[in-house]
């Protein structure tokens, strides 16, 4: 089944889309990558849900990525004596350690790493923003501050800490628990929540070891500024703007700064790159999305985007197999606009000086020239694919591999119509029978032509060092 697009679709399940049916249909209506979220859900429906996804990944016979993301920390106030109160702007209010529920003059907020990095001066944003408040004096237990925006606050609302670095891990005990059962199970992708450092990668990448790619979700404001940025890309498989807690952190007119910065920084360094959150947020009730939402969706393909991601819209909304579609469609329609191609063209990143980015960058340039049904890449770990797809070609590319793990892997990124082969290549005249074999089925027309990236020794990762031009 060949995708009519390049950027791809990640669709996050839930109540609304666990059945094998309605999984078939997100499948089938353009969804490459299906979305586990440890935040809700119990591991035996996760399981279940990723069942299902391969077999009918083996019904269909085309790879399907799976992303487990991981809760991350969650910051919340304590609870209150009458569940809520009201913070009126101008007033005292105290956060502290005592886990005694708490008033309109103070509550609980049973985090200490929050309070041994706080400064006067620090604002803390609580309830997703809607109350501001402003840290006046502060100790290892304790912090008074004056409301500066006042509204309702309820128990467990969430705290967001703007430009606060905290000393905590961005793994909890929960995301730990939930991280062996994703590599157990053979999820293909593992998503970190609340990145703040390059060290957080790296833990997660030292704990993974090679199992399954690392993606690390941009939401705090410390990973987005300068070389924290460029060191959490290199560091990570894989990066997602998740606009919901950044939209939070950050002034709302700087993410689609940040957005746009973001992406053009993976797209420099050949990393995927998703954008998330809200894209399509009126389907969650509406059967067709806002024009706001449609133009959304479409600025991130054209920014370069890989993927683009449903949360709620698919996982409890009321239209899932909708949002999808129309999705795909917007996809679609961007990438065949004139102006998408224009853009395109100019936007070519100075390649590595490195023989994989020379091999690239040719294979771009005569796959345009002689007009090429396809860039057929052999790939181990999915690296000379991808070095591909970062020259972002003007022809389809086909990704052959050995490995089911490097296939689903690649589901995520831009351009790349992975097939999991059986034939262990041992020469150049097998490479050109399996890769030709393989293009005529999808992709090129007898006759055509092909432009085959490999490396040698065969099977050795990261040998780019080939490339070869095949008639079907």
């Amino acid at each position: 089944m060949r995708r009519s697009r390049n950027a791809k679709i990640i669709a996050t399940l839930g109540p609304a889309s666990s059945t094998p049916e309605k999984i078939a249909a997100l499948f089938r209506a353009g969804a490459d990558v299906f979305r586990l979220n440890m935040s809700h859900g119990s591991h035996a429906e996760h399981k279940a849900r990723l069942d299902v996804i391969r077999a009918l990944e083996e019904e269909t016979g085309r790879p399907i990525g799976v992303l487990l993301d991981l809760q991350g920390p969650k910051l919340r106030v304590d609870t209150f004596e009458n569940g809520r109160v009201h913070l009126e702007a101008g007033a005292a209010f105290r956060l502290d350690l005592d886990p005694k529920p708490g008033d309109d003059k103070r509550v609980g907020l049973l985090h200490p790493e929050i309070f041994a990095a706080l400064k006067p001066g620090e604002e803390l944003l609580l309830d997703d923003g809607r109350l501001k408040l402003l840290v006046e004096r502060c100790g290892a237990d304790y912090a008074h501050t004056r409301v500066i925006e006042g509204g309702e606050l309820s128990d467990h609302k969430g705290v967001n800490l703007p430009g606060v670095v905290l000393g905590l891990s961005a793994l909890t005990a929960k995301d730990l628990e939930d991280l062996e059962f994703g590599l157990e199970i053979g999820v293909d992708w593992i998503a970190l929540s609340f990145v703040q450092r390059v060290s957080d990668v790296t833990e997660l990448k030292m704990k993974v070891k090679g199992r399954a790619g690392v993606l690390a979700k941009l939401e705090k404001p410390s990973a987005v500024i300068g070389q924290e940025l460029s060191g959490i890309i290199n560091e990570a498989d894989a990066v997602m703007v998740a606009r919901g807690d950044l939209g939070v952190e950050c002034p709302p007119e700087r993410v689609p700064i940040l957005q746009k910065q973001i992406v053009a920084a993976c797209r420099q360094a050949g990393k995927p790159v998703v954008v998330a959150t809200q894209m399509l947020e009126s389907m969650v009730h509406a059967p067709v999305p806002t024009r706001a939402e449609a133009s959304d969706v479409a600025t991130a393909v054209y920014d370069g985007a890989d993927a683009v991601m449903l949360s709620a819209e698919t996982a409890a909304g009321a239209h899932p197999l909708e949002a999808v579609s129309i999705m795909d469609r917007i996809i679609q329609s961007v990438e065949t606009d004139p102006l998408f191609e224009r853009i395109r063209s100019s936007d070519q990143r100075d390649p590595t000086p490195t023989m994989a980015d020379a091999i690239a960058r040719a294979a771009r340039q005569v796959g345009h020239t002689i007009k090429a049904s396809a860039i057929v890449t052999y790939t181990s770990s999915g690296f000379s694919a991808l070095r591909v797809a970062r020259e972002r070609p003007d022809v389809p590319i086909l990704g052959l591999t050995l490995r089911a793990s490097t296939a689903r892997r690649l589901a995520l990124a831009w351009g790349i119509h992975m097939v999991h082969t059986k034939n262990d290549i041992k020469n150049v005249a097998e490479m050109v029978e399996v890769a030709t074999h393989v293009a005529a089925q999808d992709f090129a027309k007898r006759g055509g032509q092909i432009v085959i990236v490999a490396g040698v020794p065969f099977g050795a990762e990261g040998t780019t060092n080939m490339l070869r031009v095949a008639r079907v």
